[in-house]
């Protein structure tokens, strides 16, 4: 599904994004709602539970979040909260899309990724 990262870009099924996604368990793909956490926080770069919610249509078995390529992402303890009892995953987005391919074969991911720094 996803093809390639690099800084600024993501690539899924061969159409580039310039931008930060969010893809649910059942293949939807949106932008990144990061003004809500860059809202209250001053930045994107910390995860918010309210940017979370946004996202929490689907039914899933296992969160990942993609860090960016240098991991600058965080996911504030606060959000963690919201999905207690499900797996969650934070990796640098180059790591977090190799295990986003091989887990989707197998359980409900839904991935947020972050494609700069």
């Amino acid at each position: 599904m996803i093809d390639s990262v690099r800084f600024g870009e993501i690539v899924i099924d061969g159409k580039r994004y310039a931008h930060d996604i969010v893809i649910y368990p059942s293949g939807k793909i949106e932008r990144r709602k990061k003004e809500l956490s860059k809202k209250k926080h001053g930045t994107s770069h910390k995860f918010d539970p309210d940017e979370l919610k946004e996202y929490l249509r689907e039914d899933f078995d296992i969160l990942i979040v993609g860090t960016g390529v240098y991991g600058a992402l965080r996911l504030l303890p606060e959000a963690k909260e919201l999905v207690k009892g499900k797996e969650i995953v934070e990796k640098p987005t180059p790591e977090a899309i190799k295990l986003f391919n091989e887990l989707r074969k197998e359980k409900k991911v839904l991935g947020v990724f972050h494609i700069t720094c």
